[in-house]
């Protein structure tokens, strides 16, 4: 009788594909547990259920990167503005007592001194140094108030502070702020020696609605000094301000504008303004 036939052996060896994805299942279980593991050492009351809620955006902070306009003329700007601007509050510009009209606003923006968002309202961004003046007995120097070219009077009561202009660093800003604003009284002996307070420089963000322009929003960035000033009465006194726009067409233009005519200064405790 014939031996019964042998049964072929059976390779249970698994194949190169086969070994593959063995290797990945076991690595994906392992990081799985390993990000279980993690997820479950961190208190989920640590996680932002919604992260977006951790960030609260000013509707003005928007506009902090302001788009170039160009107006030919300030008749041109109006235009602009009117559709932008309640109706009452363009009206009021150069009207309210303390106020500015359009001529000031255009020729600001001509020389690149303010910027307007194209939004409705348009927000007005404006680079400002501000001076404190420090004398030798710890006071500083306020602007009390200043007399307008439309007889009108403006109340202030901050330190010396001034526009800048286009490419201007904050201490060539704050020499020229100082002999513009304070030169009429500086004795020549002195020429308006300026300086600057070591460490003193600051720079901050402020958004607020601009008392010169009714209705206008603006966001004023602050670089603000400390400087000391040789040649100053050590009393109240009053200064006058040159023609701010002296060439060009923008001195016939500003004609049209309200502009400051006399500043009124007193000293004050450096404690009362801190």
């Amino acid at each position: 009788m014939p031996p019964p036939p042998q049964q072929p052996i059976c390779n249970n060896l698994p194949t190169l594909p086969d070994l593959l994805l063995t290797a990945l299942s076991i690595s994906f279980l392992f990081s799985s547990s390993a990000r279980a593991t993690l997820f479950s050492k961190t208190p989920f009351s640590h996680l932002p259920s919604c992260p977006r809620r951790l960030f609260k955006i000013p509707t003005m902070s928007l506009h902090h990167h302001p788009q170039q306009h160009r107006f030919a003329t300030p008749q041109s700007l109006s235009e602009w503005l009117k559709p932008r601007l309640l109706s009452d509050s363009l009206a009021s510009w150069g009207v309210k007592p303390g106020t500015k009209n359009v001529h000031n606003l255009w020729l600001e923006l001509s020389e690149g001194e303010s910027f307007l968002a194209d939004s409705s309202p348009p927000v007005r961004t404006v680079h400002v140094v501000t001076v404190r003046i420090i004398d030798d007995k710890s006071r500083v120097l306020i602007e009390a108030h200043q007399e307008l070219s439309d007889g009108s009077v403006r109340s202030r009561g901050r330190p010396l502070s001034e526009k800048m202009k286009p490419g201007e660093d904050h201490e060539s800003a704050a020499n020229r702020a100082v002999m513009e604003e304070l030169g009429s009284i500086l004795n020549s002996a002195s020429s308006g020696i300026v300086k600057i307070v070591p460490g003193s420089y600051e720079k901050r963000v402020e958004e607020r609605h601009s008392m010169s322009y009714p209705g206008l929003p603006a966001c004023y960035v602050l670089h603000s000094v400390d400087a000391w000033v040789e040649g100053l009465p050590e009393v109240e006194f009053c200064t006058e301000e040159e023609q701010e726009y002296p060439n060009g067409r923008a001195m016939s233009i500003a004609h049209e504008a309200v502009s400051v005519k006399k500043h009124f200064w007193k000293w004050v405790s450096l404690d009362s303004i801190n």
